[in-house]
């Protein structure tokens, strides 16, 4: 670029082919001031969906494109400006894209006009589902009921399922017990693990992590998660000491602006850890993420008020009640069991 003489842009970026390398020259460009900040998660999408559309048929693509651009960009551009890191946003909304394609050849399979669809075609389409994707139709068809490009149709609610895959609290502790006396495993790998064993984070908010979340006093050390100062063990607090105050290993470049620090930096300049990475590493080393971080939010949920296991958590009010309401039903279970296995020893027991 630099010896044809381009001035260096995001336009020009958005030209090339997506690939790693050109994701990791724009942040580094970024990082050091040559181009202006933007939310890069979001504005690469536009250039996925060109790739996606090269061999959709031009009526796709004419709804595709404003169905992003106007409708599920603009309003995450608006939760972006408010929100410290929007959750895996870029990849909601490639899905919600991807999903709206699907539907568009699905109908075309079909005959069916988009502006003849009908209730029973929608009960169709989820009646067809293999998993929970195709629930995501319901974006795509708000903004064309908003277009009046259909009529108003109703996506039923994804059906409530029970928490799957819950690390069993033994298995939970003899895991946090390796993470915190370990020596062997990695820091950010035994910190990064506690915090899953213990508070139950979404990989996204463990990654986003940062030293000003770390307060330490004379006698205890606390993590700040939404607005609760939460408790740290000493050893944990130890480890997250380590990572809040030792040197970057990776070569650094100078930054232009002042920006957050991580506890779990990533290997773009001035990015953590991507969600993916962490996941795959904590995995690696024996920490499987999604069973840990069930077990964890089971334990909090049967002790906690939903609004704080909300809070702490980042999860939605709504997963907080389901989760409250699992753990505590399946508390009461238990209670119920042992109870009847009492009395059964009771009668089992002769009178002198």
């Amino acid at each position: 670029m630099a010896s044809e003489g381009h001035e260096l842009s995001h336009e020009l970026l958005d030209e090339l082919p997506p690939s790693r390398n050109q994701r990791y020259i724009r942040q580094l460009l970024l990082h050091t001031g040559v181009l202006e900040e933007r939310n890069e998660d979001l504005e690469r999408i536009p250039g996925w969906l060109e790739h996606e559309l090269a061999d959709k048929p031009a009526a796709h693509a004419s709804l595709a494109r404003p169905f992003l651009h106007w409708f599920l960009l603009r309003r995450a551009r608006q939760r972006a400006a408010i929100r410290r890191h929007p959750a895996s946003a870029d990849r909601d909304l490639r899905r919600r894209v991807s999903v709206a394609l699907d539907f568009l050849s699905w109908i075309d399979q079909r005959g069916l006009p988009l502006a003849d669809l009908a209730q029973e075609h929608i009960d169709d389409w989820i009646a067809g589902a293999t998993s929970q994707r195709r629930y995501l139709i319901r974006y795509f068809l708000k903004w064309t009921t908003s277009r009046r490009l259909t009529r108003e149709l109703t996506v039923p609610s994804i059906p409530s399922q029970e928490p799957q895959d819950l690390l069993d609290d033994d298995d939970r502790w003899r895991l946090l017990q390796r993470c915190l006396t370990d020596d062997a495993l990695p820091t950010d790998v035994r910190a990064g693990g506690a915090i899953t064993l213990l508070f139950g984070l979404s990989t996204e908010r463990l990654c986003h992590l940062t030293p000003e979340q770390l307060k330490f006093g004379d006698k205890h050390a606390h993590l700040i998660l939404g607005r609760h100062p939460v408790l740290l063990p000493p050893r944990l607090a130890e480890l997250l000491r380590q990572l809040a105050e030792q040197p970057q290993l990776r070569p650094q470049v100078s930054r232009a602006h002042p920006g957050p620090q991580w506890l779990f930096p990533g290997m773009v300049p001035g990015k953590p850890i991507s969600t993916h990475g962490m996941t795959q590493k904590l995995n690696r080393h024996g920490i499987p993420v999604r069973t840990a971080r069930n077990g964890a939010l089971a334990a909090l949920a049967a002790d906690l008020p939903s609004p704080i296991l909300a809070d702490v958590t980042g999860m939605h009010r709504h997963t907080a009640l389901r989760w409250v309401a699992y753990a505590r039903r399946d508390w009461a279970e238990y209670l119920a069991a042992r109870a009847e296995d009492e009395a059964g020893g009771r009668k089992k027991v002769r009178p002198q």
